[in-house]
């Protein structure tokens, strides 16, 4: 990715524009600019404009693929410098591991490509609906568990799906690789890193959005 310095020029309309991939993840020609070379990065001096942000994803057991997709999304922020505004956490819809490590195979692909694997499973919270910015569901069966105990329209609005935004993926879900192989385990891990690619751009705007109000 590439930097970028925050100045008045980011909020002049005459420097924004919005690329295909941007407007296919839902965002504005307000909040793109131009500059960004379609993969902006806020400054850490910037993050004092910024409120906190929570990301929290969420798959069946949180064992496998949820916290894989944390600890990426966390190492993708740190290195665009956001690591301090954005919360990055995990769980599951289910209540099988609470409380006990990642799957071995998940920490080990996680291992292989240099990101932390600490974690320890939790069960989701509807309480939790009001604490994040984003419930992100790793497929369409954690989505429809989601959407089921949503309390209320901004509960429910905050529910995305992970694969949203890799719009050239193709596909919805991101499969289950616990009756799988480490190479399973591999795949997954790639498939998730290329999507929070994605996520990230979408937390930035969101970020632009709130500082220029």
């Amino acid at each position: 990715m590439l930097s970028w310095g925050l100045s008045n020029q980011l909020l002049d309309p005459k420097f924004t524009t919005i690329s295909k991939v941007e407007q296919s993840l839902g965002f504005h020609s307000d909040i793109s600019p131009g500059n960004k070379a379609a993969a902006g990065v806020f400054p850490m001096a910037a993050c004092n404009l910024m409120a906190s942000y929570r990301v929290t994803f969420v798959c069946l057991g949180n064992i496998c693929r949820s916290p894989m997709a944390a600890a990426v999304l966390r190492q993708q922020l740190e290195q665009v410098g956001l690591a301090a505004t954005v919360t990055v956490d995990s769980a599951g819809t289910g209540d099988w591991h609470v409380g006990g490590p990642a799957d071995e195979r998940a920490q080990a692909a996680l291992e292989r490509r240099g990101y932390e694997s600490a974690h320890t499973a939790r069960q989701f919270d509807p309480a939790w609906f009001g604490e994040s910015d984003l419930v992100v569901a790793l497929d369409r069966s954690n989505l429809r568990d989601l959407r089921r105990l949503a309390r209320n329209d901004a509960s429910g609005a905050a529910i995305r799906l992970l694969m949203e935004f890799d719009p050239v993926a193709g596909v919805s879900d991101v499969p289950d690789p616990y009756h799988g192989d480490d190479a399973d385990f591999d795949a997954v891990l790639e498939q998730i890193e290329t999507a929070c690619g994605g996520l990230v751009h979408f937390i930035e705007a969101a970020l632009l959005r709130r500082s220029s109000r």
